[in-house]
């Protein structure tokens, strides 16, 4: 009677410590996913997380995100560990399907087993089971057939290889960069894509593409230069600014827009102190890509006029009417609510489509852990024409020391805002005023 009394309490004790490893991995994987940011895509606006559904256009067609829940019919639940690493890993559904490129998984290749375990723990076990069934693709055919994707992916796809540790650098740099190259797929978003759609390179060893900003843009959007790059990238940021924006979206120098709005939101507010800095820690040693590139000097000729009441200048009154209330005639806008102008990267850049599309549709600041004041630009789309729009944004783009050799013309405010991104977001009054004013 003793033993088998002993039996059940070291039974009773093991069930015990396995519930609470259980309990520990799967919470290890909720915040895996909170630092891949799973439910940015596998989520539609206004659905339940990791139902899927969410439409992402691409060069060829809209695609719809899939159900990741542990749902049998419709989501994930039947997939064993093998199914999971090799749909995350390898982009191959447990169909044998190969998934279309939007699925980052080139860059979630280098997670390690350990991390892919507790993923897989915490989607199983700790995500409720939603049936929800998702369109596939509008996509028109032959670029609808999966069974092509193999075939680019072998012939075309960068060669991906297993994370490893370099002796150069501590801990911390290793960590951050085994974060950004691969669960938080930086370079997704950020690093040019060649002709055939696939990133040129999965990682910054030895190569100044990696993280150089999207070579075209992506939802609208242009994805900025994160190298050390005096004008557009992260050269006069220091390592604090750049943790400042990790974790809140904004610092002395910008603010988050478009995507990266969600990616601050959704995930990187919710990583410990000591992964933003080592992501900040790793991003400050990528060198420039262009080595040359001058650095931005200030000038406050601009300034001077508008202080003055001189709006002259083509987008000045512009500028006047609708900018310098928050962002001042000196461009210096106010530290970690409206971002400066003047010298800022997003600005700088040599594609002005981000510039033009939030003017056009305005701009959301997200309340977040320390930072809990959310603030919202409005859209100027439904009171600005296409010229107004274009001088504002040359004015901008050449005050206050900024310069660009190149300048935006009305057509190319035209194109952008006849974009399924941009249409319907430019101010309740757009149709009609527009058509007044045009």
């Amino acid at each position: 009677m003793k033993k088998t009394f002993l039996t059940l309490v070291l039974a009773l004790v093991s069930f015990g410590a396995l519930a609470e490893t259980s309990g520990e991995l799967v919470k290890r994987g909720e915040y895996l996913a909170r630092a891949g940011d799973c439910v940015a895509c596998h989520t539609a606006k206004g659905g339940k997380p990791f139902a899927g559904g969410l439409a992402m256009a691409t060069p060829i067609g809209t695609i719809y995100s899939t159900n990741i829940t542990p749902d049998k019919q419709t989501g994930i639940g039947d997939y064993s560990y093998d199914d999971f690493q090799k749909a995350v890993r390898q982009g191959i559904a447990k169909t044998g399907d190969t998934l279309y490129p939007a699925m980052p998984y080139p860059s979630y290749a280098v997670v390690s087993d350990e991390d892919m375990h507790a993923l897989y723990a915490y989607f199983m076990q700790g995500v409720p089971a939603i049936n929800q069934e998702n369109k596939a693709t509008d996509i028109p055919w032959p670029l609808s057939m999966r069974w092509p994707l193999a075939i680019w992916r072998k012939m075309f796809a960068p060669e991906v290889k297993p994370f490893e540790p370099t002796t150069q650098d501590d801990e911390s740099v290793n960590r951050g960069r085994y974060l950004v190259e691969g669960l938080a797929h930086c370079g997704a978003c950020h690093t040019p894509r060649s002709i055939t759609m696939q990133e040129k390179v999965l990682n910054g060893q030895d190569n100044t593409t990696y993280l150089a900003g999207s070579s075209s843009p992506i939802d609208g959007w242009t994805a900025s230069n994160l190298r050390g790059d005096n004008r557009d990238g992260l050269g006069r940021w220091s390592q604090q600014e750049l943790e400042q924006f990790l974790r809140y979206g904004r610092n002395d120098q910008t603010a988050v827009f478009g995507g990266m709005t969600d990616v601050v939101e959704h995930s990187l507010q919710y990583l410990t102190d000591a992964d933003i800095t080592a992501i900040a820690r790793y991003l400050k040693t990528l060198a420039p890509q262009d080595p040359h590139q001058p650095p931005f000097t200030a000038n406050d000729t601009v300034a001077k006029a508008l202080w003055k009441g001189d709006d002259q200048q083509a987008g000045a009154s512009e500028y006047v009417d609708s900018c310098a209330a928050c962002h001042k005639t000196d461009g210096t806008g106010y530290k970690r609510f409206f971002p400066q102008l003047k010298g800022n990267p997003v600005v700088l850049a040599d594609d002005p489509t981000s510039l033009i599309h939030i003017i056009l549709t305005g701009a959301r600041l997200p309340a977040v852990a320390g930072a809990p004041t959310a603030i919202t630009m409005p859209a100027f789309g439904w009171r600005m024409n296409d010229q107004q729009v274009a001088d504002l944004v040359n004015f901008v783009r050449s005050s206050w020391g900024n310069t660009q050799s190149s300048t935006v013309s009305a057509s190319d405010v035209a194109k952008i805002r006849e974009q399924d991104d941009v249409k319907g977001q430019q101010g309740s009054h757009s149709i009609e005023t527009l058509e007044k004013r045009q």
